[in-house]
């Protein structure tokens, strides 16, 4: 801005001449420019004023924008923000297929010590250790009075042992919240659920994390914190688990066999009602894993899932519908299974040394012929075998959704010879899971498609490729009923339910040495129920079992596992829906003469 002069000398020498008060010229001047300076400020405060409306009016509009964008949506708990990643403590439940908990959440409390805040160590180090008998005083003592500043006593408290800890009242102790696993049912299922334990841990926080089974297969989105902790649902049903164990804990017992496995699946979508392996363990305190000794001696190792064996004449109904579906045989077909019968020098036996003549293929099914299908097996030849053992799955571990499945790989023969076919063909030479065959069972039982079996809850049926004929599967269902009805299954006759199935009983291996023990077996029956129109298979496996009722002691499925799998059909069948047939009874002939 240009000042102007207050006193200008031109326009005073002017004035002067014209005999005028040069003072007047300065008092104008003066009052100009107050009033420009004034004209100044006063659009300045305008302009502060504007952009101070503008600010409020922008202000204003956001906190509207903001209050009815919250009024629009629906409330939500808020969310506290960190510089760090936080420790993700919530972990969603695990249930079964009717919403019925299989694993939760509870809120604990970790204990842990500061030293240098203790005001007496010794005495707090003896008071722990009367409360924790597991913990030694000792180094406690020398723990507490040492160098440390910092040490875990108890990863998880009782809320008692939370309270007693408090009341010994020293300052150096300190709590910290934790969520632990927890399963309500105990031992069911445990092999299913794996457990959990802690990840990264923190003063105030600890990660849960999966360390077996689904616990750990599904570990992130258990942990995904997208999900809500949206339940994870599995297919097993609570009931029909429970009622398995326990039938079938009391026949291992019963048969005085060292380990058992069952599996219950739907033949239609795959889905598992039930997968059994006992031993078993408590996954609230599962225990070390062995770092010696065989590993199916520890109660972690699932014998359904991870052991493999072989399992003898189940493996016979295989062959036969391979034969039946190729044309090479029918039901009716007679087979010469007099002795001797030598392939690549060795003999091939029946068991007891039976001799049963020339028998149709359904009697070789039904008697359980191991030359009949030996003979078959050669008709069938190596590589048509080989194949369609492989489209059922027997060659790779089974997809299930456990961390331990990858562990359930089959063991084939290095050299698929001629002999190794007709081994193969009533279930030795070839070592699998029960879990494969369940699988192999239900392509019979559904009408000859292949199915997945799955731990998680399916919508409906979930069928695979075809590997079967239809009039094949029925065919084999009906020579498998009649090995329940008229031959080495007859002990799995269940009043209300028909069942068909087959026993298998086969040497078990020597671990070391080569060879195959005189006095210990697998004994193994695959079921389906009911007959007419299978719904379920069942397969049970008894580790070394052997009855000891009779003069001598007695090994076969027929007496050991075939028993038991019928009281697991009894006791599930109703849990599962299925009504029982009540077949008319016949009255005695007696005819009423007279009404007097």
């Amino acid at each position: 801005m240009i000042r102007t002069p207050l006193r200008p000398l031109a326009r005073i020498l002017d004035a002067r001449r014209r005999g005028e008060n040069p003072d007047a010229i300065e008092r104008e001047n003066l009052r100009l420019r107050h009033e420009e300076l004034r004209d100044h400020a006063r659009r300045r405060a305008e302009g502060r004023l504007l952009v101070l409306g503008l600010v409020f009016l922008c202000a204003y509009s956001v906190i509207g924008a903001r209050m009815a964008h919250v009024a629009a949506t629906e409330p939500a708990e808020p969310r506290t923000a960190q510089a760090r990643a936080p420790i993700v403590a919530q972990r969603a439940d695990i249930v079964d297929r009717q919403g019925r908990i299989l694993a939760t959440n509870l809120e604990t409390h970790s204990l842990y010590a500061q030293p240098p805040l203790m005001v007496d160590p010794r005495g707090a180090a003896h008071a722990l250790a009367q409360i924790f008998p597991d913990l030694d005083e000792k180094e406690l003592v020398e723990d507490f009075t040492g160098k440390r500043k910092f040490l875990w006593i108890k990863r998880k408290l009782s809320p008692e042992q939370k309270q007693a800890v408090h009341d010994i009242g020293e300052p150096g102790l300190l709590f910290g919240p934790r969520e632990m696993r927890l399963y309500p049912n105990g031992r069911l299922a445990a092999h299913v659920l794996g457990g959990a334990g802690f990840g990264r841990e923190g003063v105030h926080a600890a990660e849960v994390v999966g360390v077996a089974g689904v616990e750990l297969e599904f570990d992130d989105m258990l942990r995904d914190p997208a999900r809500e902790a949206a339940p994870l649902a599995l297919s097993l049903d609570v009931s029909v688990q429970a009622a398995v164990e326990q039938v079938l804990y009391g026949g291992m017992k019963m048969m005085n066999a060292k380990g058992a496995s069952a599996i219950l699946m739907d033949a239609h979508s795959g889905e598992l009602l039930s997968i059994v392996s006992l031993p078993d363990f408590d996954p609230n305190d599962r225990p070390r894993p062995p770092v010696a000794g065989r590993p199916s001696d520890s109660p972690l190792f699932n014998r359904a899932l991870q052991g493999v064996y072989e399992l003898g004449s189940t493996f016979k109904i295989f062959t036969v519908a391979q034969a039946m579906e190729l044309n090479l045989v029918t039901p009716d077909t007679v087979i010469d299974t007099r002795p001797p019968f030598k392939v690549g020098g060795h003999r091939i036996g029946e068991f007891e040394n039976h001799n049963y003549k020339d028998i149709s293929v359904e009697e070789i099914i039904i008697k359980s012929s191991n030359r009949g299908t030996g003979k078959i097996a050669l008709m069938v030849g190596k590589e048509r075998q080989q194949e369609f053992l492989r489209q059922l799955g027997f060659f790779t571990p089974v997809p299930l959704e456990m961390a331990e499945a990858a562990g359930g790989r089959p063991l084939l023969p290095a050299k698929w010879t001629d002999l190794s076919a007709v081994t193969i063909s009533y279930g030795h030479g070839l070592s699998t899971t029960p879990l494969h065959l369940a699988a192999g069972y239900a392509a019979i039982a559904n009408g000859g498609y292949l199915v997945k079996p799955t731990l998680l809850r399916q919508p409906g049926p979930k069928y695979g490729a075809r590997v079967i004929s239809a009039e094949v599967a029925a065919a084999s269902r009906q020579m498998l009923r009649k090995v329940v009805t008229e031959g080495t299954a007859s002990f799995a006759e269940v009043p209300g339910y028909q069942v068909a199935g087959k026993t298998g009983t086969a040497d078990k291996p020597i671990e070391t040495g080569g060879g195959y023990y005189k006095d210990k077996v697998i004994a193994t029956f695959a079921a389906m129920f009911p007959a007419d129109a299978p719904r379920y298979v069942l397969v049970l496996m008894l580790d070394e079992p052997v009855e000891t009722s009779g003069d001598k002691p007695r090994r076969s499925a027929g007496w050991t596992a075939v028993p038991v799998a019928a009281e697991v059909i009894r006791r599930a069948a109703p849990l599962l829906g299925l009504r029982p047939v009540v077949e008319p009874q016949v009255r005695a002939g007696i005819t009423l003469s007279s009404s007097r």
